[in-house]
This record gives structure tokens, C-alpha cells and sequence, in this order.
């Protein structure tokens, strides 16, 4: 992703992570699951005073007086419309709420080159985006494609490049991460369901070693490749000692720790007196030492040093 991008979708990214208005009258039509705890407060009656409540495994919870509950699949305003019921036996026209207080029967797992991997509740109904917030957003070395699966209980994830996986228990989708946060398909940025994962890989990279000013690796972007010149720019250019017509590619072969050099005239290029060389991701352009330019910068140092203590002295 390009500098400008990433910046954006940082913007984005927090504001939507800021809490939005209406967020607790979601929360009340937040559908309960296993694992889920919520409070009960019943108003005006001392002698009857509830325990927090874990939804167990079979999506019930027990409480006095009320009895055990299924609770599964129902809203969180269901269920007090529930518990109200049940306890009319013992009070007249009981007020109560139900509050969730830890939310676990809804989760995503966000993994990869994000700023917060891990498992993340959903906490009602949320889209691809707004869990990409959840996990702080992409870091610097995100690739240019997420790819969602999504177990078959759910159905087929609503997207044209969904398929199903070789077991036939998930459904898989690759996206566009730039496509997605520029929103150029709204229909990509699909709700996410209880128990999809999420993946962000890595960005493929190039790195730059040597004699120029800024050595380092280089994400690609949405480029299959770059050439070495766009190489040796995103490296700030060449060092003042550096021997540009010794430079070399190191070019790694899949499965092994070997690489290969290819040599490469730079100072050809920088003449315009050659084609110039595509790089493959995780190649590595060198840019030698020129030992000769070396000695000269440093006689050239020397003499200036020397010629300011001279005047400094006469002063």
C-alpha cells in the first residue's frame, strides 16, 4: 500500500473504533450465546438478589426463583421479557434488566499483519471493517489481499471469489485490502460472523543494502515487482562511496538457502544506456563500496578538518 493509503486507512480505522451513537440500544438486541455472562438487576426488591449468570455450553443459565433458562438465541431484551415471566409468581409487576457483562459466544479470530492479532468478540452485529478496527488496524507490512473462511454452518461467505475449502467445512474468500478500504465495492465489506478468521499476510518485500542512504527492506505494494532504479530511489539514493557498476542482485531459489548474483550495472542505468532490471520479492540489491571513492572522501574530510583548525589557530 502506498504511503497516502496507509495514512488513510488509519484515520478510518480509528474513528471507528470511537464508540457510536446508539451503541448501548445495539447492545440490547445483542443476541445471547454460550459463554456469555450477563447481570440482572431487579429494581424495588431486596429480598430477591441475583448472582451474575454464565450462559453454559447447552446456552442455559439457572437462577433462584426464576428457574433454569434457555437462553440461547435470544436477545438480550427477550431474555429479561423471560426472566419477567418467571418470576411474576413471586413479585408484582417486577422491573428488571438484563446487562451482558462478558461477551464470549461470538468470536473472530483476526490474525497476521495486524496491530492486535488474536480473538476478538463481535459483540453484535459487525462488518469487515469494523473488526479490522477491532484488531487496531493494519500494520506497515500488510500484504494487499485478507482472506476470510468461515465455517459451513454459517453459509457461503457472500462474495464472488468464495469457494469451498478441499474438507468442504469452510468457505474461503481473498479481497483486496486496498479495494476494501477505499470502498470501492461496498459490497466487499461483508458482516462477519461468530467464529470467522480472518488472516492478513505479510507484504512481500525487497530490501537494499549497502552504499545508499537509506538501506532497508521495501514493501512492494500492489507491484508484482520493482525495477532497480524505483529500488534505489525508495532507498533515497546512492551513498557518495558507492561503486554503482559492481552492484549485484542476491536472488534467492525456493527451497534453498543459497542465493544467486546477478550483476548489474547501475551507473548504466543511471546513464540511461541500459534496460532497467526488474526485482522479485525478497531479492536483494547490493551496492558495493568503491574503495577508491572512499579514500578520496576521506583525504577530502582530512583536508577540511585541517584547513579550519588553520584558521581557527590565525583567529
Amino acid at each position: 500500500m502506498s504511503g497516502a493509503v496507509k495514512i488513510w486507512v488509519l484515520a478510518a480505522l480509528v474513528i471507528l473504533a470511537a464508540p457510536a451513537a446508539g451503541a448501548e440500544q445495539a447492545l440490547s438486541g445483542y443476541v445471547l450465546g454460550p459463554n456469555d455472562q450477563i447481570s440482572i438487576n431487579l429494581q424495588d426488591v431486596k429480598e430477591i438478589e441475583f448472582r451474575p449468570a454464565r450462559v453454559d455450553m447447552s446456552g442455559s443459565i439457572n437462577l433462584p426463583y426464576a428457574g433454569r433458562l434457555k437462553v440461547e438465541g435470544l436477545t438480550v431484551e427477550q431474555t429479561e421479557q423471560e426472566i419477567i415471566k418467571r418470576l411474576k409468581t413471586y413479585v408484582q409487576n417486577p422491573v428488571l434488566t438484563v446487562e451482558v457483562t462478558e461477551f464470549g459466544s461470538q468470536p473472530v479470530s483476526v490474525l497476521g499483519a495486524v496491530q492486535k492479532p488474536g480473538v476478538h468478540q463481535l459483540r453484535g452485529h459487525k462488518t469487515l471493517f469494523e473488526v479490522l478496527s477491532l484488531a487496531e488496524g493494519l500494520r506497515p507490512d500488510a500484504g494487499n489481499t485478507l482472506k476470510v473462511t468461515r465455517p459451513k454452518e454459517w453459509g457461503p461467505i457472500p462474495l464472488a471469489t468464495a469457494r469451498v475449502d478441499s474438507s468442504g467445512e469452510f468457505s474461503v474468500a481473498e479481497l483486496s485490502v486496498r479495494s476494501i478500504m477505499e470502498a470501492r465495492n461496498p459490497q466487499e465489506n461483508i458482516v462477519v460472523r461468530p467464529h470467522d478468521v480472518i488472516s492478513v499476510p505479510r507484504a512481500q518485500l525487497i530490501y537494499v543494502v549497502g552504499c545508499v542512504r537509506r538501506p532497508g527492506g521495501f514493501v512492494l505494494g500492489e507491484k508484482e515487482a520493482v525495477s532497480v532504479l524505483q529500488a534505489i530511489s525508495l532507498a533515497e539514493g546512492l551513498d557518495r562511496a558507492a561503486a554503482p557498476d559492481k552492484a549485484k542482485i542476491l536472488r534467492g531459489a525456493e527451497g534453498s538457502a543459497q542465493r544467486t548474483e546477478i550483476a548489474v550495472d547501475v551507473k548504466k542505468l543511471l546513464e540511461n544506456k541500459g534496460a532497467d532490471v526488474p526485482l522479485q520479492p525478497n531479492d536483494v540489491l547490493f551496492i558495493p563500496n568503491s574503495a577508491a571513492k572512499s579514500a578520496a572522501l576521506r583525504s577530502l574530510e582530512a583536508g577540511i578538518q585541517m584547513a579550519t583548525g588553520v584558521v581557527i589557530w590565525r583567529r
